[in-house]
């Protein structure tokens, strides 16, 4: 008998690597769409050939967001996310036999900047501003038309700790010494974070949020990224939004003493917005990665009776250290 097909669109990335080691760990035919690869994005027939008869469909496509939310960056942050998705449900909804799932990446960050309660799939609130508009515009283009066929599960991916660019840049300032609390303050205003696309959302200029680094930090370990992949894969009653992260939530204070202790640096110098800005600029990054109160809880996974191999933030960094502790330089190419 032949063996199941999974399209891995994206797999070039953290977690899609990830990811096309398991399903091939668990008996499939990985084929991946990406710049290179099975298809290249731009070969719709290629791209149709691939989807028609695979088992399981999963899209992780899309530019990464550790960078500078300049104007040509913006764009092809939404674009890359949404005309991707949109080739993919093209060839879906032409495919004789359509994937019996189709996963698509989103992000936890889709929700408000919020430290009084969690978010969950259910009664979460939905932000607004530049990182919402394009997670918004992303699952509407992935949940769009009738797909009778075939299951859509959102995933609201949350910061993915393992060898990544995000925890590479944490252990990295933590061995530096700058793994004190982040701490959100005045700064002067700018555009790089007003809404976009097709429903543009929020204020022009930027706001800021007396956090004093207690902004909530919502992550989930690779393993466990891996693992609810699965457990959605072969749980044919859920669909739509899932979160991907991890219980126990943290927050900013709590993540950087943790991210000290794995560093095994004593101390931390705290960086606040003034200083954060400029220092980002340098690295091609955002403030808002880490100023911004992310709490998304799983719900959906939690009361379908996942269980987290990582459910809590320093057993999870521990697991991270001990496979890889990252150079000073990582920061520069994080």
């Amino acid at each position: 008998m032949s063996r199941p097909r999974v399209v891995i669109a994206g797999a070039s990335g953290f977690v899609g690597r990830a990811l096309a080691r398991a399903f091939e760990d668990d008996g499939y035919d990985v084929f991946t769409v990406g710049r290179s690869g099975s298809a290249v994005w731009g070969d719709d027939a290629g791209i149709a050939r691939l989807v028609d008869g695979a088992e399981v469909l999963i899209n992780l496509a899309g530019k990464i967001v550790s960078c500078r939310y300049t104007d040509a960056n913006r764009d092809e942050i939404l674009r890359s996310r949404v005309d991707t998705t949109r080739a993919l449900h093209a060839a879906v909804a032409a495919a004789a036999h359509p994937p019996r799932v189709w996963m698509n990446a989103s992000t936890a960050t889709i929700y408000r900047h919020e430290t009084a309660r969690g978010n969950d799939e259910v009664d979460g609130v939905i932000g607004e501003g530049f990182s919402v508009d394009v997670a918004t515009s992303w699952e509407r283009a992935f949940f769009a038309g009738d797909l009778a066929a075939t299951r859509r599960v959102a995933l609201r991916m949350a910061i993915v700790l393992g060898d990544g660019p995000a925890t590479r840049m944490l252990l990295a300032l933590g061995r530096l010494g700058l793994g004190g609390p982040q701490i959100d303050s005045w700064w002067f205003p700018h555009r790089r974070y007003r809404g976009i696309g097709a429903r543009p959302t929020g204020p022009v200029r930027s706001t800021w949020h007396r956090t004093r680094g207690h902004q909530r930090f919502s992550w989930i370990h690779i393993d466990d990224v891996v693992a609810s992949v699965r457990f959605l894969r072969d749980r044919d009653d859920l669909a739509g939004p899932v979160n991907l992260s991890a219980p126990g939530v943290s927050d900013n204070r709590e993540l950087m003493r943790e991210v000290r202790r794995v560093s095994r640096m004593p101390f931390g110098l705290p960086a606040f917005r003034w200083m954060l800005d400029p220092a980002m600029a340098l690295l091609r990054n955002e403030p808002e990665l880490v100023l911004k109160s992310r709490w998304a809880v799983p719900r959906v996974l939690t009361e379908a009776g996942f269980v987290f191999g990582h459910p809590a933030l320093g057993p999870a960094l521990d697991a991270v250290a001990s496979v890889r502790r990252p150079r000073a330089r990582d920061i520069f190419s994080a």
